[in-house]
């Protein structure tokens, strides 16, 4: 979430920044060219002031006209600015260089006209850093008895002036990129703030699915909606947990209770065998199916207990427990004539021993109940990556797709094995055993033809 989040907070924040960065840099232009031109009008006037002694022509005036010509050529040796004042006809009074004079085209040319009408001539267009070569245009009227006489005329190069403002054009960048930095940062606290509460939700969340029923959600940061979100999950939890805890005691109080009525059903018929003659096929139907609830009650109170304890977890021998678990049931599968073998390594994980030996009694028992004679049973370790995997795998007719989808459920027992006995219990208690110490169980087709069950365990030590 935080991905999707916080690209839309920095591209939100980067459009604010250019939509005050961008007229912030034209007017830090425009600020330094108005400085430039003011400065050049400054200039015009005075020699404006000074052109008022000399706008006529003749000999007489030889002397201030040079007193005029020494003032343009300093100013242009100093400064680099061509300047000159200029008679209505553009013939030169003085000018610095003397090469140089009135433009005949573009914007010098139509400066030199506003001021002949007795205006200064109008702002110059806006220069850019990008632009090379450009020139600043100011003239100025020189009035004499209400008459325009004369026009100063000023041509400055723009290269000082393109500086400044690609100089302030570039503080301003280093501002915005200071500003966007420090926009991230927050941006990057703001959304691990908002989402941190998020995330141990979907933590806790995600705990709960794997029948850790403890996990809740400390509801003390993030937003106030956020935080009453946390109260209403750690409520929703407390009273998810208080009703499973209630059936797990409702089942194994159950099953408890009935074991010794059972048992005295049980013990009456047995009484009453004695009473019938040998061989009665009703009898034995009865004892049979005596046994089978027997059978039924011991393994709901097995889940029970199952889905109910806490497990110690501890690195364990995976292969050395597996080995363990292939020696106990390898006599009963030489009696029925199956081959159990290992595929022994070693491999360790997190889990609680006598767990996982329970998950592992209930596949093996599985395994060899459909295994027909003649065929194997094979158990293997391996690890990849985080987890260990204990792989066993039998020849029996396996299952359709559609039966692999219901396999585990509580008393799912498929109908073509419904004359073999079982309770349709053992993998579901399978199950909760690994699902306590954060492991799993899957299952799939073996070729050509039988089951494969893969028992998953982590590797990496369980969080506190």
């Amino acid at each position: 979430m935080r991905t999707r989040l916080l690209p839309l907070l920095i591209v939100l924040m980067a459009g604010v920044l250019l939509a005050l960065g961008f007229p912030l840099a034209v007017s830090v232009a425009a600020a330094q060219q108005q400085r430039v031109v003011v400065d050049r009008i400054d200039d015009t006037v005075r020699f404006a002031a000074l052109a008022q002694f000399v706008t006529e022509r003749g000999a007489s005036q030889d002397e201030r006209r040079a007193t005029l010509q020494e003032q343009l050529n300093r100013y242009h040796d100093t400064y680099g600015i061509r300047a000159g004042l200029f008679y209505r006809d553009a013939d030169s009074m003085a000018r610095a260089p003397r090469t140089w004079s009135v433009p005949d085209t573009g914007q010098g040319r139509e400066a030199f006209k506003e001021a002949l009408s007795g205006r200064r001539s109008q702002d110059p267009p806006q220069v850019w850093p990008w632009q090379q070569g450009g020139r600043l245009v100011v003239a100025s009227p020189v009035v004499r008895d209400g008459d325009v006489v004369a026009v100063v005329f000023t041509d400055s190069p723009t290269s000082e002036l393109r500086w400044r403002v690609l100089r302030g054009w570039l503080l301003i960048a280093a501002g915005e990129a200071a500003a966007m930095l420090v926009a991230v940062g927050a941006a990057f606290r703001l959304t691990g703030w908002v989402l941190r509460p998020v995330r141990i939700l979907d933590a806790a969340t995600h705990g709960i699915a794997t029948g850790q029923m403890n996990s809740r959600v400390a509801a003390a940061s993030g937003p106030p909606e956020l935080r009453r979100l946390a109260r209403s999950f750690n409520e929703m939890a407390d009273n998810v947990e208080e009703v499973l805890e209630q059936q797990r005691a409702f089942v194994a109080d159950a099953s408890h209770q009935l074991r010794n009525p059972l048992a005295a059903l049980l013990l009456r018929i047995e009484l009453l065998a004695l009473e019938l003659p040998a061989g009665n096929e009703e009898i034995a139907s009865v004892r049979t199916e005596g046994k089978r609830l027997a059978q039924v009650l011991d393994d709901l109170l097995d889940l029970a207990l199952a889905e109910h304890a806490s497990w110690d977890l501890q690195l364990t021998d995976i292969g050395a427990l597996a080995a363990e678990r292939v020696a106990a049931w390898r006599p009963l599968a030489d009696e029925k004539g199956v081959r159990l073998t290992e595929h022994r390594a070693a491999v360790t994980a997190w889990a609680d021993p006598v767990a996982l030996s329970s998950a592992l009694d209930a596949v093996i028992d599985n395994a060899l109940k459909f295994t027909p004679q003649g065929e194997e049973v094979t158990v293997s370790v391996a690890s990849n990556g985080d987890t260990s995997r204990i792989v066993i795998t039998d020849g029996g007719p396996g299952l359709t797709d559609e039966e692999l989808s219901r396999i585990g459920d509580r008393f799912w027992r498929s109908g073509r094995h419904q004359n073999i006995k079982g309770s349709g219990l053992g993998l579901s208690i399978s199950r909760a055993l690994l699902l306590a110490g954060g492991g799993s169980i899957a299952y799939g087709h073996r070729e050509p033809h039988g089951l494969k069950v893969t028992v998953t365990v982590p590797r990496t030590a369980p969080t506190a």
